[in-house]
């Protein structure tokens, strides 16, 4: 035997104080913008369904589970109804899920009402998947919401999964998450359901909000360094927030998580890999290049590149186009959050003084808040490339419209004249709008026209916190 029974409960005896009328420590306030639909979910589910919330580590996943466990209880739902569980805990990861729940049920009677379940980092227990599908088929009783750092927790029996849970993406903080948690007051800006409305404004409009959302760039900036981790969003010191992000990343995901969750062996190679990609920040992945340069092979970079996507670490930008074009191309590659590449290569504050590092940040980080306020909607993102150096950074694409994004972030103005990649790309599919993401707040306004398209100017601050308003529904 492992451990008794009553040394279990010991241990969930701990992390659920409310069974003994004891409120929940050292829980804040403020919430992220996925709580609602997961309370929703959890309350008063549309179909029957569990939770998967899956992310990377440090985005705030444990949070949201103690903040529902706290709504939960809001509800006069009795406290022996509902179970908190984290399985990276020693001794729970080492008995499993059967038993855990076997030790609540012996000193916490079955009471024949609801029962919550929220367990935290279920990818360390075996067979979770088989496990959740018999809860959802057979016991009608509970309603359960499981989180995860790493994503065997998709790739491992997809089919189990199918009409039985919901996958839930826990991105970074956007930029307005991170002004909340910072306490910082916002400017008062006009809300707006989508960007599209802001064709709509004057002249007089856009010169009023630029003014008005000026103190939003430092801020943002700020955001840049510290990354979107609530842990060190919240440290005063930059350098300081930057090695704790770097520790978790490279010691704790690459060193330890990797060889937990996935096996791997050759750790220096696996972090080989990802500093070049730190290094390369939304850069086109070639990889025979990376190949030689690395002196890796390419079935090992394939692998390392798959499980650093599985692990929220790195996302892909594929190419536009259909058949053979996006068959020939390569993807792009950037850090799941803009702050990442400066906080593992130690870079401070230099980043806001090197003016190419920065504007790839700011890429990344439009490339975030546009991607993931939609992750459940059928849009599909790429960059487009045309003839010679001609490109595009993001595309948008609905129901066979394309919405075109050119990030042109630099000191000087952002003219029509700059923008050759994308009149050769309004040429070629004659978008309804294209957008251009600039740095400074005096580039926000209309340009003339490409063809039939009309084109819209708008800082990067401004462009990610209206992104990250809940007002907005759609990026178009």
């Amino acid at each position: 035997m492992i451990a008794s029974q009553p040394e279990v409960f010991q241990v969930l005896r701990q992390f659920n104080p409310w069974w003994e009328g004891s409120s929940i420590p050292d829980l804040p306030t403020w919430r992220r913008s996925a709580f609602s639909d997961l309370e929703l979910w959890i309350k008063d589910p549309p179909a029957r369904r569990a939770i998967l919330l899956s992310g990377a580590r440090q985005v705030g996943k444990t949070t949201i589970l103690l903040q529902l466990v706290r709504s939960i209880l809001s509800d006069r739902i009795n406290p022996g109804q509902v179970l908190y569980a984290t399985f990276d805990h020693p001794i729970l990861k080492l008995i499993g899920l059967e038993k855990t729940l076997e030790a609540w049920r012996e000193f916490a009677p079955p009471s024949g009402e609801l029962e919550f379940l929220l367990l935290d980092e279920i990818q360390f227990c075996q067979g979770w998947q088989t496990w959740l599908k018999h809860q959802m088929d057979f016991e009608k009783r509970r309603r359960i919401v499981v989180t995860g750092s790493a994503t065997p927790l998709q790739t491992e029996e997809p089919e189990s999964g199918v009409g039985r849970w919901r996958t839930v993406q826990l991105p970074t903080l956007s930029f307005m998450e991170y002004l909340q948690i910072k306490g910082i007051e916002t400017p008062p800006l006009p809300a707006i359901e989508s960007l599209s409305n802001l064709f709509g404004f004057s002249t007089s409009d856009f010169n009023r909000i630029s003014v008005t959302a000026k103190p939003l760039v430092g801020h943002f900036n700020e955001h840049l360094l510290r990354g979107g981790f609530p842990q060190t969003a919240l440290v005063e010191s930059i350098p300081t927030a930057q090695r704790l992000l770097r520790e978790d990343i490279v010691e704790k995901v690459l060193k330890r998580d990797m060889t937990a969750l996935f096996g791997v062996r050759r750790v220096l190679e696996l972090e080989k890999l990802f500093l070049y990609l730190c290094l390369h920040d939304g850069g086109i992945l070639d990889i025979a290049v990376l190949c030689r340069d690395l002196e890796l092979n390419k079935a090992t970079v394939t692998r390392f590149i798959a499980l650093l996507d599985a692990a929220h670490l790195i996302h892909k930008l594929p190419p536009h186009g259909y058949g053979k074009e996006v068959l020939r191309g390569k993807n792009k590659v950037y850090l799941s959050d803009p702050a990442i590449p400066g906080s593992v290569l130690l870079k401070g504050k230099s980043l806001l003084e090197d003016s190419p590092k920065l504007a790839v940040a700011v890429e990344s980080a439009f490339i975030k808040h546009l991607v993931t306020r939609h992750p459940q909607e059928s849009i599909g993102f790429s960059y487009w490339r045309g003839k010679g150096s001609e490109e595009v950074d993001i595309v948008a694409e609905v129901e066979g419209e394309v919405i075109p994004f050119e990030i042109k972030h630099r000191r000087s103005g952002v003219g029509i004249g700059d923008l050759k990649g994308l009149e050769s790309l309004c040429r070629k599919r004659n978008p309804p709008r294209a957008y251009v993401v600039t740095r400074e707040m005096i580039d926000f306004g209309p340009l003339p026209k490409l063809g039939e398209t009309e084109v819209l100017r708008i800082p990067a601050s401004l462009a990610c916190y209206w992104l990250s308003r809940p007002e907005i529904v759609h990026p178009h």
